[in-house]
């Protein structure tokens, strides 16, 4: 008897969050804000990877994080060291981020001085899924220490995001990473996913990460 109650609670809260995500994508749209909703699973390398770019994007960018986490606030302070403007948002026991949690962290903010925002999920590869946050893109990173077989493990993350990445490509040998097998996983769910294969360590692939975006937010406004 419990379970219709259940599904109208969720259809309502979800109903909600695309009424707000809708507001604030029309927000970013209005100052020129090019939104990133970075996914992952925990240990993926999702923040090392996003200190990196947001260094590398402030040479020539204004750019902000917003990182979500359950407890705490360790991801915040490393990303602070890129010099960008990092807010962290602890969820509690919420394995996810909302559009309300975006619109209440970004409320101080002049959108008017940002190019870029990047948001850091929790790590979490089934919930993030369901919930919009008004980005212009959404990334999903799967490292090679994972295995070759998690797309297809998660193929509603695979199917709502619009970018994959292969992190941690240094490491694809020594764990016996099977690419050819990780794309076909990938493919099975989305044959025409893009797909950059990048490692901070190498400094492989995140310049050509880097300028897809520029060219995303160019074709954006």
């Amino acid at each position: 008897m419990e379970q219709p109650r259940i599904v109208k609670i969720r259809e309502n809260v979800l109903k909600k969050n695309d009424i707000l995500a809708r507001e604030l994508r029309k927000r970013f749209q209005e100052n020129r804000v090019y939104v990133v909703n970075l996914v992952s699973s925990p240990g993926a390398g999702k923040t090392t990877l996003l200190t990196e770019i947001l260094t590398r994007l402030g040479q020539d960018f204004k750019a902000a994080a917003l990182v979500g986490d359950l407890a705490t606030e360790n991801d915040a302070e490393r990303l602070k060291r890129s010099g960008a403007i990092v807010k962290q948002i602890t969820t509690g026991t919420v394995c996810h981020l909302e559009a309300q949690m975006i619109e209440d962290s970004i409320r101080e903010w002049d959108l008017r001085d940002i190019d870029f925002l990047f948001i850091e999920n929790v790590g979490n590869l089934v919930c993030p899924s369901s919930y919009d946050l008004g980005e212009n893109l959404r990334v999903v990173l799967f490292s090679t220490t994972e295995g070759e077989d998690k797309p297809v493990k998660y193929p509603t993350i695979v199917n709502s995001a619009d970018i994959a990445i292969i992190t941690k490509m240094d490491l694809a040998e020594a764990v016996d990473f099977d690419k050819e097998a990780f794309y076909q996983s990938i493919y099975q769910s989305r044959p025409t996913m893009k797909v950059f294969e990048v490692s901070v360590k190498q400094d492989m692939g995140i310049n050509e990460w880097i300028d897809y975006l520029i060219q995303e937010k160019m074709k954006a406004f």
